[in-house]
């Protein structure tokens, strides 16, 4: 792959290559700060044409707060260096993930505010997130669909739980701008006074009230904001282990920090208003226009959408529910499908401080992410009681969506796949799935791998049981990433709706 050295402190680059040219060098176009650069300009393009839209939003509108979240979402200077918004992680052309191809091939994780940081998984989908409800355990009979095992939550380890604000989408929004691997602001307050200087400011104030802005700044806090959060432990709602303890740094009398809170949550809250909205989670994919009756699937699309359905099993996890006319294709639980390690990740190499004196990863190659288990281990997992479950839920991972697996911005643009991004394509997902108990065990580098054998598990407890030795066909395994290919949004069909007696039972 692509390993890739960032001179610690600033935006230069230095690449070096550790192995024979790989695909990642050929596929990659555009040096690594012009493909950056480019991300930086569309999130412009998009926040300055959001800002335009203003004087057309009715007073009262419902649209007014998801209008403001897309605001604040596609905001750059939410973050320390003025330089990463929420979307820089979460384009719309990639379904909302990481749309920057080189990192997708190699290191996963996008680079945060100081650009010689990453985090330690690859971005989850923004899109559809908002439908998970607030993380619960269900212990009791008939409580859920599975027994003792946890629903809801968001992010890949469930750290965002959305117990406070009864939103877990609206708790990762709070996690990243604080985070020091990504937008890395030292102190809530800091977001909220670069709010406060924004061009939204007014409808902010008309959404939530006159006073939000109302705190007296102390006259450093600029000069305070302008230096990035350091702090090892601040994690909640990341993708980097640890508790959340930022540290606040800017002195503010006490009504005036509870008023910083309310603002950040109301922040929070219209980011989670935008990503549960019809742009970022629409319905609006051709399996959707299917379920309407205005679309009709390809030979291959149909066998894959029976397969999914039933020999492979997919529906098992990615729920596909009788009658549903909007499906979410995830039942909000966890699962250890057994990937193995993503040696690439640039995560495993910082090891040692970077110009601020922070370290992202003293373990190095020797961590090993347990997910959901470390999660339940750390100060944020809420109930004391849940953190007696960590050994059963080590190397568990939250089920995502499966809504724009396959949205990219061309057809042979790659994207990474699971939470470490081992996998380049659904093929290959596909293929694991089917023969993950089948095929022999190999290092990694094997000149088999992924095709004749695949390496260990990263986590070998816990393992899923209901896959993974399917018996497919290479034939099977294309269909069913036919289908997956339906559940990208942006659809569009000029078909009538089709007759009663022919629109697609279930």
């Amino acid at each position: 792959m692509l390993p890739i050295i960032f001179a610690a402190g600033t935006g230069d680059f230095l690449y070096f290559l550790s192995c024979a040219p790989s695909a990642a060098q050929e596929r990659e176009s555009k040096p690594l700060q012009e493909s950056i650069a480019e991300v930086e300009r569309q999130v412009d393009a998009i926040e300055e044409e959001a800002i335009a839209a203003i004087p057309s939003l009715l007073a009262g509108s419902s649209q007014q707060l998801p209008a403001l979240g897309k605001m604040l979402f596609f905001d750059k200077n939410l973050s320390v260096n003025r330089n990463e918004a929420c979307a820089f992680c979460h384009m719309p052309q990639t379904g909302f993930q990481g749309a920057i191809e080189s990192i997708n091939l190699g290191g996963v994780a996008q680079p945060g505010s100081v650009r010689s940081r990453f985090s330690l998984r690859k971005p989850p989908s923004t899109a559809y997130a908002a439908f998970s409800p607030p993380l619960f355990y269900a212990d009791k009979p008939g409580e859920a669909k599975c027994s003792h095992c946890f629903i809801g939550g968001n992010f890949w380890d469930l750290r965002a739980t959305g117990l406070r604000l009864r939103s877990p989408t609206a708790m990762q929004a709070q996690g990243s701008p604080l985070n020091p691997t990504e937008m890395a602001l030292r102190d809530p307050a800091c977001v909220v006074h670069r709010i406060s200087q924004r061009p939204y400011r007014k409808i902010f104030e008309t959404v939530w009230g006159p006073r939000s802005f109302g705190i007296a700044w102390p006259s450093d806090v600029e000069t305070i904001c302008k230096e990035p959060n350091n702090a090892p432990a601040t994690a909640i709602g990341s993708e980097t282990p640890g508790p959340n303890n930022t540290p606040l740094v800017v002195d503010l009398r006490p009504e005036d920090r509870a008023r910083v809170q309310s603002t950040f949550d109301q922040m929070a809250e219209a980011i989670a208003a935008y990503e549960g909205s019809p742009e970022v989670s629409g319905f609006s994919s051709k399996f959707d226009a299917f379920l309407a009756g205005t679309a009709q699937l390809t030979d291959a699309e149909r066998r894959g959408y029976e397969l999914f359905n039933g020999q492979a099993k997919c529906k098992d996890c990615h729920v596909d529910p009788p009658g549903d006319r909007h499906p979410l294709f995830t039942d909000n639980t966890t699962a250890n499908l057994g990937v193995p390690r993503n040696p690439d990740l640039f995560f495993y190499h910082e090891t040692g401080p970077d110009a601020f004196g922070y370290v992202s990863n003293p373990q190095g190659e020797a961590f090993v992410d347990k997910g959901v288990g470390d999660f339940l281990r750390s100060p944020e997992a809420a109930n004391e009681a849940w953190k007696a479950l960590a050994p059963h839920f080590d190397g568990r991972m939250r089920v995502m969506t499966l809504r724009n697996v396959d949205k990219r911005p061309r057809p042979d643009f790659v994207k990474a796949y699971m939470h470490n991004g081992y996998f380049k394509s659904l093929k290959a997902v596909v293929h694991f799935y089917n023969t993950r108990d089948a095929l022999p065990r190999c290092e990694g580098k094997d000149p088999g791998e992924g095709v004749s054998c695949w390496p260990a598990p990263e986590n070998p407890e816990n393992l899923s049981t209901n896959c993974c030795n399917l018996g497919l066909s290479n034939a099977q395994e294309d269909d069913v990433v036919a289908f997956l290919g339906t559940l990208s949004d942006g659809y569009e069909t000029t078909m009538s709706p089709l007759s009663p007696s022919t629109r697609p039972g279930r």
